[in-house]
């Protein structure tokens, strides 16, 4: 999974990205890596990886990952090219969902691009020049939908729908919230490389004392609630200030500071939380002697496609995939005991993976 950081000049960007990058290093054993200057890998926090390299010591845990993109700065403009536009849109287009920090505190040792401090317009800033892109690239498709209409009649339908979604387009309203009147639409649709589409969580960044001290009287927190329930998008308070503090920090002395604010855990990890909701992701594990690993598949994924992230011979001779729940697993504190209790399955192709089932997979090629 790769998550695209964007967000107006000085709103906390950078720092909340430098904050995740410098976490990586130290979460769960998994070395951080850095694939370009701009691109930081991190470990999904995942409690049940603990448990089980208690219960198996494995010679290594290795949990799912997340990356996250520090996606080029953006001034008005920049679906026209202006300032790094160009490679701002383009590197958006390869993540699979946006969050968008949007600044909800006053400093003034710290300009803001236009001056004052207005979620609302920072949003719409951002969001306007996503959906110019988006009209450039609906322009072009339909362009050529319309001269495929001339000799296929076929093609009214995809003209029709590509014209109704340039329409809702220029209301200043995002793809994301268009809605296809069939499965041909839908279909469509998803076709179209559309930057106003990508979900999106807001990650409003606050001040470290009204972040510890109560957020809900912050009126630019409120901005933003407002506008992601109109969008059906979801907020995550952070201060990026207080995730950089605490990135040097180990696990021990993080969770005792946190307690000490009244917080259960760190930004970043509630962002990766919201992240895997809003991509309807879910992770199952494998545990033995060797390895204890998670995997991150997607909610309805049946056993053997499942299999396939392991191993692509694992999809294709996929037999059966003994499975028993995390929480049976702990309850009966070894596999032995949940098999002699009637606790692991034996399930088929048809079987959908459930969050924290625990497998192993019986194939033959």
């Amino acid at each position: 999974m790769k998550l695209g950081i964007v967000g107006l000049p000085n709103v906390g960007k950078s720092t909340l990205f430098n904050a995740i990058t410098n976490a990586g290093a130290q979460a769960a054993n998994y070395p951080f890596c850095t694939i370009e200057p701009n691109v930081g890998v991190v470990a999904v926090p995942d409690e049940r990886l603990d448990k089980l390299a208690e219960m198996y010591d494995p010679d290594k845990v290795t949990p799912a990952t997340i990356e996250f993109v520090d996606i080029a700065g953006l001034v008005r403009g920049a679906a026209n090219g202006e300032g790094l536009g160009n490679k701002f849109l383009s590197h958006i287009r390869e993540v699979d969902a946006i969050i968008h920090v949007v600044r909800c505190f006053e400093d003034g040792e710290i300009v803001h691009v236009d001056g004052s401090i207005n979620p609302k317009r920072d949003i719409e800033t951002i969001n306007y020049e996503l959906i110019l892109s988006d009209i450039d690239i609906l322009d072009r498709r339909i362009d050529r939908a319309v001269k495929a209409l001339k000799g296929d009649k076929k093609y009214q339908t995809e003209v029709d729908m590509l014209q109704r979604l340039k329409a809702y387009l220029e209301t200043g309203a995002s793809a994301r919230g268009f809605e296809c009147e069939s499965d041909a639409e839908r279909e469509i649709f998803a076709d179209i490389p559309l930057l106003s589409a990508k979900p999106v969580i807001y990650a409003a960044n606050m001040s470290e004392a009204e972040f510890t001290e109560g957020i809900e009287g912050n009126p630019y927190l409120a901005q933003v609630q407002e506008i992601a329930a109109a969008e059906g998008a979801e907020v995550v308070p952070i201060c990026a200030r207080l995730e950089e503090e605490i990135t040097d920090m180990t696990k021990e002395e993080k969770l005792m500071f946190l307690e000490e604010l009244g917080l259960h855990e760190s930004g970043l990890d509630r962002l990766i939380k919201a992240s895997y909701a809003l991509l309807g992701l879910i992770s199952y594990l494998t545990a033995g002697k060797q390895e204890v690993r998670a995997w991150t598949i997607t909610k309805g994924t049946k056993a053997p496609q499942a299999a396939g992230k392991i191993h692509s011979d694992f999809e294709r001779g996929f037999i059966r995939a003994e499975v028993v729940s995390y929480d049976n697993l702990m309850a009966c504190g070894s596999m032995a005991a949940a098999k002699e209790k009637g606790l692991v399955g034996s399930e088929g192709k048809d079987y959908v993976m459930k969050d924290g089932d625990i497998v192993l997979f019986r194939f033959n090629v």
